[in-house]
């Protein structure tokens, strides 16, 4: 069975919105981490939106990023929309219960299923109790503004640190795992 894995850039003022400002945080040890992550993955899990942005940009990017685009465009992809009447790039449109729709997918998968950004969708499946790893990527940046991951009103849940990882240029992921309930 697949795991939810759900990747998202954050400033330490916990804003994901437009997340150019990550730019000069970005080096080697980065780009081999997200190699990793993408490659250990059978299916890529998003929100419209953000399949809507990746869907524009990424077939385009395969001269300029090698194997990592030619991975990611060929990924199968699965988008969780209610206004979506059909999906391109190698996706399928998600609808209905999610909860129902999200199982099916974790057991068509072995590997992970990663959400890129998509904080509406990780939220929603947080609440559900379907997101396996969460992996919080804080660039050492205060945005000011901007949509956040954990917006005011979110259910709190309880999250235990799995690991961390340093990069030379101050980013650090923090690996969650749902913390069990007693």
């Amino acid at each position: 069975m697949g795991k939810i894995v759900a990747l998202t850039y954050l400033s330490l003022d916990g804003v994901m919105e437009n997340p150019a400002w990550t730019g000069p945080y970005f080096n080697s040890d980065h780009a081999k981490y997200a190699h990793g992550q993408l490659f250990a993955a059978d299916a890529l899990l998003l929100g419209r939106v953000t399949y809507e942005g990746m869907a524009a940009a990424w077939p385009q990017m395969e001269d300029s990023e090698g194997e990592f685009a030619v991975r990611m465009n060929t990924l199968p992809k699965y988008v969780v929309s209610t206004t979506l009447q059909q999906a391109e790039w190698n996706a399928t449109v998600v609808r209905g219960d999610l909860a129902t729709e999200i199982a099916k997918i974790k057991d068509q998968c072995t590997g992970d299923i990663l959400i890129y950004a998509s904080g509406d969708l990780t939220n929603a499946l947080i609440e559900l109790g379907l997101v396996d790893e969460l992996k919080l990527w804080i660039h050492p940046v205060i945005v000011g503004k901007g949509k956040r991951l954990f917006p005011d009103g979110t259910p709190g849940t309880s999250w235990t640190l799995a690991s961390t990882t340093n990069f030379s240029s101050g980013t650090v992921v923090l690996d969650l795992r749902p913390a069990e309930q007693k």
